[in-house]
């Protein structure tokens, strides 16, 4: 069974920076596809930014060059650092395995 725990949410103020992390349970953590999604009130869930087992990367327009995916595979865990922080960022961040195993998700609210 396939578990995924998150950490690093919390609350900062606009333009600051968080940094989240998911570790994940299971020998196969190195081959598959890991991402981080967001859920925020009153909108559906939508995808901030995945990563392939080898290293591409792509992102959600509203976050590109401000958020960075990534993974290290000797610790079974994949980050999102998130810089420039705006009220919108806002949300419920949850980590996804492979389009088939989700966490149960770290707040994170943007706010002064």
């Amino acid at each position: 069974q396939v578990q995924l725990v998150e950490s690093g949410g919390g609350l900062v103020q606009p333009g600051g920076s968080l940094r989240l992390s998911c570790v994940a349970s299971g020998r196969l953590f190195s081959s598959y596809v890991m991402a981080w999604y967001r859920e925020a009130p009153g909108k559906e869930r939508e995808l901030v930014a995945a990563i392939t087992s080898g290293g591409a990367t792509n992102y959600a327009d509203s976050v590109k060059g401000r958020f960075t995916i990534s993974r290290d595979n000797a610790k079974n865990t994949v980050y999102l650092q998130m810089n420039s922080l705006k009220p919108e960022d806002t949300a419920v961040y949850l980590c996804n395995m492979n389009r088939a195993y989700w966490g149960q998700g770290t707040q994170v609210t943007v706010s002064s």
